[in-house]
């Protein structure tokens, strides 16, 4: 803003809140603060054109690549991958590679992650366990 001839003293009050970047998140939904946090960490930049995808379902690969995302998208150790259905570049390669040698992952087969199969709740919640595993553990003892 830009004040021009000013001839007495004024107070400006600004107030600011976070507001969604995707168009499909509502305001005061119950997971609109979920979904800020998650794009301002780096964990999701949504589907495209301004869009989380609310509705849509999350492949296993999504799914591992928030995990990964949420942990800092540490590098991972091993190099030889043990999915074949996983291809070299693609933006959840370096997130799976981490989650088999974190132990959040075993695939669907042997050889196979089906990175592109719906991950059903009973998946994510066994990558949330053996992902967090090791600090409830800790923190227990």
């Amino acid at each position: 803003y830009t004040f021009e001839n000013v001839r007495s003293a004024h107070t400006i009050e600004a107030s600011f809140t976070a507001a969604s970047t995707f168009a499909d998140v509502p305001a005061g939904s119950y997971y609109e603060r979920a979904v800020i946090w998650a794009a301002a960490n780096g964990i999701t930049n949504g589907v495209g054109n301004g869009l989380l995808g609310v509705d849509a379902p999350c492949t296993r690969a999504q799914a591992v690549t928030f995990l990964w995302r949420a942990a800092g998208s540490p590098a991972p150790e091993i190099s030889a991958m043990p999915f074949t259905d996983v291809p070299v570049g693609s933006y959840y390669y370096d997130a799976v590679l981490w989650a088999v040698e974190n132990g959040i992952t075993n695939g669907t087969a042997p050889g196979l992650f089906s990175p592109a199969q719906t991950c059903t709740r009973a998946q994510i919640v066994t990558f949330l366990y053996r992902d967090l595993a090791a600090e409830w553990e800790d923190y227990e003892t």
